[in-house]
């Protein structure tokens, strides 16, 4: 059973689904090249958080593990979750400066102007990766599903070549079920990994 907040940001209410914190496992599997001794397969444990400040976006965490006997650290993310939006004086930034006058979309009745004709609301995520990957998904969250896609993928110059990805969220059953498609070593996109996780706070 899902229990939303009551004090929750207006504007989170859309991705409130997705707060507390998720664990369990999934599997990677990837072709790099175009035959079959290229398949890179391996089975993680994940630990995933969304949580909230007060601010208007979700936090988000995940650190994940492979199934070996030492748990060996496969990756980790993180970043912020937030409707997609244009920015209003009352929002505040860039920066740390405060927004200017009152400040937009703290009602249900204001997020609800927001909503897309087909019944969503449109999403933004922002992830940093520590292996020098910094990805922007646009995308769209309609119930308990969410559907994204990068709109942009910033490289550093250490980093392995990467160029694009999309990400799929559900809920269903009370488990937190996701998808990962990558474009990367030359590839187009391609199936990458999945997995399926159960609400632990």
């Amino acid at each position: 059973m899902i229990e939303i907040p009551t004090d929750l940001p207006a504007e989170i209410v859309p991705l409130s689904w997705l707060l507390g914190v998720w664990e369990g496992t999934g599997v990677v599997d990837y072709k790099v090249g175009d035959d079959d001794e290229s398949r890179r397969t391996h089975e993680f444990g994940q630990r995933v958080s969304f949580s909230h400040d007060g601010l208007p976006f979700l936090n988000y965490s995940s650190y994940s593990w492979l199934l070996d006997e030492k748990h060996t650290p496969l990756a980790s993310e993180t970043g912020y979750w937030r409707l997609d939006r244009p920015a209003e004086e009352g929002d505040r930034g860039p920066g740390m400066l405060p927004g200017v006058g009152v400040q937009p979309f703290t009602t249900p009745r204001a997020v609800e102007i927001l909503r897309t004709p087909d019944d969503g609301f449109n999403i933004e995520v922002s992830l940093v990766h520590p292996s020098g990957v910094n990805e922007l998904y646009l995308g769209r969250v309609k119930g308990p599903r969410i559907d994204l896609a990068t709109d942009a993928v910033l490289r550093s110059s250490n980093a392995k070549e990467y160029s694009a990805a999309t990400r799929m969220y559900g809920l269903v059953e009370n488990h937190l079920l996701w998808a990962w498609d990558i474009a990367a070593y030359g590839n187009e996109l391609r199936t990458h990994a999945s997995g399926r996780l159960a609400r632990v706070d």
